[in-house]
């Protein structure tokens, strides 16, 4: 039986709610390193025990962090056969979920609060925001109540104390996630800091409340799946008003790790605003010049568009040194002398597997092959995993699918184009500290400054290779006006093909877009601000036979060492109708043979008249006379510099 293996493998002296009265919760349950429920805070005492009393589980445990307890759940997850251990590699594992639940969910994310103006913006009647889902809290409380109404039955409620960013920074928040699910748990164990100092500080900080359960309980004698979700029920749910994450019948990680996307982006924006600082989708990278100039940049750009590939860059011009401080989240606060600091909020990377390889991300292939655990990846029969974009195998080793399909390397290249071997969405989950080229400032309680923001995604037409905001507003509304091609992070945008994506946080909106564009604003008018310079970049841009002019990967360094002298003040950016571009010879291109510059730069005046068009119609649809007046004189500016070419 379940509750007999867990309590076998864990060796837990657990609390029962069958057995004992729920005051009894604090004073009786113990984990095994002695960290016991009663040290924890009586707020949250109160939470565990609200909420053990809705989910009714079997079982509670208090996850303490430690190399016994992970070593445990591992085993735990194995035997139920939910992990399988991959023999090629350094303690690493392969998980493979149920094929409905495999992303991102946005139509049944919400975010909740008292005035559906704060979550989303007022819409034209008719017209569904595209910006969020709100819904009044009552209302969805009820709805939420009924899920998780017994749904932790024959299963154990783990309880993870958690601290997003370094344990005691002034930077730093603390969350306590519920959750049904092993693999959360051991997903959480290499994305957050886990552990008796988190406990410690717990004490002294409000925490952010989270709850999940896959939404799949088990009634006594009942025998599992292999994969527990509950899709036609799926929820995923923020209240900013107070600070509280309920998610239920998904284990896919956007949906399940909540102090991923759901706390370190939409909770901790809300806090963010509240408190005077940014949360943002951004990668953070260190660049240490030839002449020993040290600079931080940080870069806003849509899931599988090259994030991490960007923060893991390897730099092709020499002397140039690239070290990494986070792949997806940026948390930047003022300094007493007005530079935005930025701290990386996770413990782990949770990248897209397919397309990274030796060549595109050499520092990701030396990373994630020890202590990792891979989901929806293709299986190899050496006892290794592949993906679409990895080197090929050698030839007597066999493919399977993620999806279970053996021999996968014997189909012809139309049946593998149409029946990819990893799904587009798969994953790798590696803690940060392997990270080969780790900055030695990553873990600063104070951060990192920043000197330059870049917002880019997947333009194939349109859009120069980089091109510099000339203000701080103009930065903003470059943000703003953010578009690229839809990727597989999220499971029902894929019908799309050029998505808005304001900031890269269009999924990830904590609260409405029109307060979150004047936040943004208002950082300008901070006494003594001394505010990044704003970039765009498209690496993404093709030639007419569907080809990237562009060679990307380490050679983007040549578009950011531009951006980094321009920061440093130098005279070489010429306008252009979007924004400054580089002058003639001014972008490091020695050694950079049969790339066609021009073409790169090109602005089409009637590409560039019908991609204003379509942001004024994006905005009047998503804001109606709501987008803040400096936005509007910026689009009205650039409207006007196109009609002059």
């Amino acid at each position: 039986m379940l509750l007999q293996a867990t309590r076998s493998l864990l060796r837990l002296r657990v609390y029962q709610p069958a057995k004992l009265r729920m005051a009894t919760i604090g004073s009786r349950y113990l984990t095994t390193t002695g960290v016991s429920i009663k040290t924890l805070s009586p707020d949250i005492q109160s939470f565990v025990e609200v909420q053990a009393k809705l989910c009714k589980p079997d079982q509670i445990h208090v996850c303490d962090g430690s190399e016994e307890e992970s070593k445990a759940i591992l085993e735990h997850l194995m035997k139920d056969g939910r992990l399988e251990k991959l023999p090629k590699y350094n303690n690493c594992y392969y998980a493979q979920t149920a094929p409905a639940d495999t992303a991102r969910v946005e139509k049944q994310t919400f975010v909740c609060t008292s005035k559906k103006s704060d979550a989303v913006p007022d819409t034209k009647p008719g017209v569904v925001s595209t910006l969020g889902n709100w819904m009044d809290p009552p209302e969805m409380d009820k709805q939420l109540d009924e899920k998780f109404d017994g749904c932790m039955q024959g299963r154990t409620m783990y309880v993870i104390p958690y601290s997003m960013g370094p344990i005691g920074s002034p930077l730093s928040k603390i969350g306590i996630q519920l959750t049904d699910s092993e693999y959360v748990v051991a997903s959480m164990n290499v994305m957050t800091r886990i552990g008796k100092k988190v406990i410690d500080t717990l004490g002294k900080d409000e925490f952010v409340k989270c709850v999940h359960s896959v939404g799949y309980p088990l009634k006594s004698g009942e025998k599992d799946v292999p994969w527990p979700c509950n899709p036609g029920k799926l929820a995923v749910v923020q209240y900013p008003e107070r600070n509280e994450i309920r998610s239920f019948g998904s284990g896919y990680g956007g949906n399940s790790l909540l102090g991923k996307k759901c706390f370190a982006l939409r909770i901790a924006s809300t806090i963010a605003k509240r408190e005077g600082w940014l949360a943002e989708h951004m990668l953070i990278l260190a660049l240490t010049n030839p002449e020993g100039k040290k600079r931080y940049i940080a870069g806003a750009f849509p899931s599988a568009c090259g994030k991490t590939n960007l923060a893991m860059l390897t730099p092709t011009i020499p002397g140039w040194k690239a070290e990494c401080v986070g792949d997806d989240i940026a948390w930047m606060r003022f300094d007493d002398d007005g530079k935005l600091r930025a701290i990386n909020p996770e413990y782990g990377f949770f990248g897209v597997a397919p397309g990274t390889n030796k060549k595109s991300n050499p520092n990701a292939m030396k990373t994630v092959f020890h202590n990792t655990v891979f989901t929806n990846t293709a299986k190899t029969s050496d006892g290794g995993v592949w993906w679409e974009g990895m080197e090929a195998c050698a030839n007597d080793v066999k493919v399977t699918t993620w999806q279970g399909k053996e021999n996968w390397q014997d189909l012809s290249p139309e049946e593998r184009r149409d029946t990819p071997a990893a799904h587009p969405n798969s994953r790798f989950c590696a803690p940060i500290k392997q990270y080969p080229l780790l900055d030695e400032n990553w873990e600063s309680p104070d951060g990192v400054p920043i000197d330059a923001i870049f917002f880019g995604g997947r333009r194939p037409d349109t859009i120069p290779l980089i091109y510099e905001s000339s203000s701080w507003t103009h930065g903003v509304f470059v943000g703003a006006q953010m578009k690229s091609e839809a990727t597989a992070a999220a499971a029902d945008m894929k019908s799309k093909s050029v998505l808005h994506d304001p900031f890269a946080m269009r999924p990830f909106f904590g609260y409405s877009f029109v307060q979150y564009l004047e936040h943004w604003l208002s950082l300008q008018d901070r006494p003594g601000a001394k505010l990044p310079k704003i970039f765009h970049v498209n690496w993404f841009r093709k030639d007419s036979n569907g080809k990237f002019i562009w060679p990307g990967f380490g050679e983007n360094l040549r578009v950011i060492d531009w951006a980094l002298r321009r920061c440093d003040g130098e005279d070489i950016a010429d306008p252009s109708p979007l924004g400054l571009i580089p002058k003639p010879g001014t972008l490091n291109v020695d050694e950079l043979s049969g790339v066609d510059m021009e073409a790169l730069f090109k602005q089409n005046k009637t590409e560039l008249e019908e991609d204003v068009k379509d942001t004024q119609m994006y905005f009047d649809r998503e804001l109606p006379g709501q987008l803040p007046a400096p936005l509007q004189a910026e689009l009205d500016a650039l409207k006007d510099r196109i009609s002059k070419m």
